[in-house]
């Protein structure tokens, strides 16, 4: 006969699943029922982190299941591993009528401090964020290795960590699971994980109210410093200021420090000189966009950590239209998961086509439209007047080199393929030779009128041509 406290959590799940779809997670089936007591439903996590998580993120979600399960205003109760599942207070003593307060305590020793440290400005660790969770793939292998290493041996591997790329394609998971793998195996490490805007708020707080000292006592009496965003430090002059003497006292003590950017620390406009010495002096990481078959992974990898069963044909069909970023693919299982639950049905090609009408119209319009990499070569080399043979050999003349380079720029930033697979198409080369390529061309670009014209000018001929 079941146990009725595991049955009454496994009812609960059972409709989170279904009035709450997106919010469901594989992890959810290693929950402990406690039991009732006083009017609250335990439950009792594997690790603190998933404390925090479902207390953030599935409170009310939960508290409103169990009160339909059971009829009975209960609330759920979340621990942690370590958290005791009592409800007993302290007695009062004899004589007295209130509740006997806590003597206050002398000015807290330097431990304390550290501990005083974690402040609700600091952000969120989701236990969803792991390095388990992260696929890899040709657009992010080098950054994934890197943030494994220092994740295994924080202030010793690479310091700074600097992780670059566009929206949505991985940074903040690179992030997120090197905390969470530190957090995990040193509780007692101190991290302060903030936005750089957080940064900026804080500081700019601290100045108005004659609180500087206390400002740097936070971001430098810790063990690891994570700024996400580092690019809003543009036009900041005072904030880098202070942010250049936080760097120095961190890297000076072996702390390590962890910074992801939309783009490299020499393209961050407005960037003094000395921050983007500081930035390179330890391992500078980009993060490309995913090929097809990193985005056919990423889709299956979170269907299956929110129980969403899809079809291999969906996937493909998502994979093939979807190609901007991760969040996008996310958003898309979301989709099909609220609609699957709504309308009853099981996902399938018809079902998808109607959930993400709206995504699949918008880049259908334009998939027969790409050119192909064949076409570009030809181009280019016409262009340049450089034989086709050439571009795809070995020669690293300048005059071979840089139309070769501008094709695979225009491979990229023109067609959906993978940087796997246009380094095939160019005799072959690996892909770490055309994200070099790519992000050549765009320096060049920008500081070269000349050259960024004649790009413009490869452009429009592709486009006729297609």
């Amino acid at each position: 006969m079941p146990d009725p406290d595991s049955k009454v959590l496994e009812d609960v799940l059972t409709l989170i699943a279904k009035e709450h779809p997106t919010v469901t997670r594989r992890w959810f089936d290693e929950l402990e029922p406690l039991g009732f007591s006083e009017g609250t439903f335990g439950v009792r996590t594997q690790t603190d982190l998933h404390r925090d998580y479902l207390r953030r993120s599935c409170l009310d979600p939960l508290n409103d299941a169990i009160r339909d399960i059971t009829g009975q205003l209960i609330a759920v109760r979340l621990l942690g591993p370590t958290d005791p599942w009592s409800h007993e207070k302290p007695k009062a003593k004899a004589g007295q009528g209130r509740e006997i307060k806590p003597i206050a305590k002398p000015a807290p020793s330097v431990p304390s401090e550290r501990s005083r440290i974690r402040t609700d400005d600091t952000l969120p660790i989701d236990p969803n964020y792991g390095f388990e969770q992260f696929v890899i793939g040709p657009n992010n292998r080098f950054a994934h290795a890197a943030a494994i290493a220092v994740s295994d041996s924080p202030g010793h591997s690479y310091n700074p960590l600097f992780i670059h790329g566009g929206v949505g394609l991985g940074k903040t998971h690179l992030l997120q699971a090197i905390c969470l793998k530190i957090k995990l195996k040193h509780p007692d490490y101190l991290i302060r994980y903030v936005s750089c805007d957080g940064f900026m708020t804080q500081y700019m707080n601290a100045v108005q109210n004659s609180q500087m000292a206390e400002f740097r006592r936070i971001y430098r009496d810790i063990d690891m410093l994570v700024i996400d965003d580092i690019h809003f430090l543009t036009h900041r002059e005072r904030t880098q200021e202070e942010f250049f003497h936080t760097f120095n006292a961190l890297y000076q003590s072996n702390k390590q420090i962890i910074l992801s950017s939309d783009a490299p620390p020499e393209e961050i406009p407005n960037l003094e000189d000395r921050l983007v010495s500081r930035f390179t002096w330890g391992l500078v990481a980009c993060i490309e966009k995913p090929g097809f078959e990193t985005r056919m992974e990423i889709l299956k990898r979170k269907a299956s950590e929110r129980k969403v069963d899809i079809p291999e044909n969906v996937a493909r069909e998502i994979a093939l239209h979807m190609d901007t970023n991760i969040r996008d693919l996310e958003g898309a299982i979301s989709k099909l998961q609220i609609v699957s639950t709504v309308d009853r049905k099981p996902i399938d090609l018809e079902l998808a086509r109607y959930a993400l009408g709206d995504e699949f119209a918008s880049s259908t319009t334009t998939t027969g439209a790409d050119p192909s990499i064949d076409q570009i070569i030809t181009v280019v080399s016409a262009f340049y007047q450089v034989k086709r043979t050439e571009m795809l050999g070995k020669r690293k003349h300048k005059s071979i080199t840089l139309p070769r380079q501008i094709a695979m720029y225009l491979a990229r930033e023109n067609t959906r393929h993978s940087l796997e697979e246009i380094g095939a198409q160019f005799g072959g080369r690996d892909h770490t030779t055309v994200m070099h390529a790519v992000r050549m061309i765009r320096k060049r670009c920008r500081d070269d009128d000349d050259l960024h014209a004649a790009v413009r000018t490869l452009e429009t001929k592709i486009r006729s041509v297609r």
